[in-house]
């Protein structure tokens, strides 16, 4: 099939995007940037976006930089500027692991990390991120600037604090502590399908034990969040064995997986448990 008709915005600035935002938004009109979830919605007539605003031609939005303890990721940064070293630390090293499990090479050189971040599909890796890391959302609307932290950002399933008049202009990340050590483990059927669950760690040592620790469960509930049950169980101990296992268990009894079709609740539990265990062994 093909799109339904629809009428083409190019804004070269952020300020001419929201305001044809403001205008078009209550009209039905969408933001494109890397279009890897809304263009195939569209060529199904799944979506009808009445009007299509492109941001790619605004230079600003395709900016990555790291400073102040904050890791910016402007609209329009693709999720392949990740496979490199660019980013210094342990927040590059574990973007570096998550980039990895997204898709196929040509969709990561054409996807944003923002766009992902503003679809909020439940089995989205940089939304598991966002929420592991405490990431914020900031929104740029003609009525200002908005900085939502990611645990009120996600609202459900593909349903977030967005409004209709506002730009998702950047995500930031905090840039984690050298010797923080990071995990990343998910499960799909195939290479590139769409995870059914997944798992981020991270944590630090002092003494020889476990501070700091983030659990973060994303694919088996309605959106991505950190699993405060599995961190309590972390913090303090030495690592090891005994206290992963505790956490996993901990996070598989916190989480309420959704179910479909092809997986039940007690499968996404049981993925959940094990995905956990399998992060924190591999945290390096």
């Amino acid at each position: 099939m093909k799109p339904a008709s629809f009428s083409y915005h190019v804004p070269t600035s952020v300020d001419e995007a929201v305001a044809l935002l403001a205008e078009l938004g209550p009209q039905d009109g969408r933001i494109l940037a890397g279009g890897q979830s809304l263009v195939p919605t569209m060529a199904f007539r799944m979506a009808r976006p009445t009007h299509l605003i492109d941001i790619n031609g605004i230079a600003e939005l395709a900016r990555l930089t790291a400073g102040g303890g904050i890791v910016t990721v402007g609209a329009c940064v693709r999720h392949a500027a990740f496979d490199s070293g660019t980013l210094p630390g342990a927040t590059g090293a574990l973007l570096r692991k998550v980039v990895q499990n997204i898709a196929h090479y040509p969709i990561r050189t054409r996807g944003t990390f923002c766009g992902s971040v503003a679809n909020a599909d439940p089995a989205s890796e940089w939304c598991c991120v966002m929420a592991a890391l405490d990431g914020v959302a900031v929104l740029r609307s003609q009525r200002g600037t908005r900085r939502v932290p990611a645990a009120e950002f996600y609202q459900g399933v593909m349903a977030t604090a967005l409004d209709e008049d506002e730009l998702l202009v950047a995500a930031e990340l905090p840039m984690l502590a050298d010797d923080t050590r990071t995990g990343f483990v998910e499960f799909s059927r195939r290479k590139g399908d769409f995870a059914i669950a997944m798992a981020l760690v991270a944590y630090r040592l002092e003494g020889g034990v476990i501070v700091e620790p983030r659990v973060a469960i994303g694919g088996a509930e309605p959106h991505a969040r950190r699993i405060a049950e599995a961190e309590d169980v972390l913090s303090g101990q030495a690592p090891g064995a005994a206290a992963f296992v505790a956490a996993a268990e901990a996070a598989s009894a916190a989480v309420d997986p959704m179910e479909d079709i092809n997986n039940t609740a007690a499968y996404r539990r049981g993925l959940v448990r094990t995905l956990t265990q399998r992060a924190l062994e591999s945290a390096e």
